[in-house]
């Protein structure tokens, strides 16, 4: 049997943007795992940041980290990192964030333009890929990069045929 990589949706709003988030969370089930975030300006990466946080149980105000590069929140679960790399011009900056520490214990890391990290950021278990679609709508790719975010993949399946 082939495992499937990758999973598509259409999105369609801010709600479903976050309802996205949500079951993502519900699918990550309490896992460390470092994600990637990849859309354009305004394509939605933080409003799905924003529903996994909400889904996890995070209930002050979720900033988005544009300027501070990285937000930390702690859950019930585990402790979340939500960073924005827009405004990273060389990798080498990142060593002040000193990620790899991050995610040394069962940390959700979420990442926003990773490829402004280059090989300055863990590996990613799953990347999340956001172009626009339309006036509203979004087109979200999910791939698993490891075994860990195959099985959110999995779950996230699972949960869309069982509903």
């Amino acid at each position: 049997m082939v495992e499937q990589r990758h999973l598509e949706r259409v999105v369609t709003g801010e709600t479903e943007m976050q309802a996205l988030g949500a079951a993502l969370a519900e699918a990550q089930a309490g896992a460390a795992l470092t994600v990637g975030l990849q859309g354009g300006l305004g394509a939605g990466k933080t409003t799905l940041v924003r529903g996994w946080l909400r889904a996890l149980g995070v209930t002050g105000r979720i900033r988005s980290p544009s300027y501070t590069l990285i937000e930390p929140y702690e859950t019930p679960n585990q402790s979340v990192f939500h960073v924005d790399l827009y405004r990273i011009a060389d990798p080498a900056e990142l060593e002040t964030l000193d990620l790899g520490s991050v995610v040394a214990g069962n940390a959700l890391l979420l990442v926003e333009w990773p490829q402004h990290g280059g090989a300055r950021l863990p590996a990613r278990d799953l990347t999340v890929s956001i172009d626009l679609d339309g006036c509203d709508a979004r087109s979200v790719t999910l791939s698993a990069d490891s075994a860990a975010g195959l099985r959110v993949l999995q779950r996230l399946k699972y949960e869309q045929i069982s509903s």
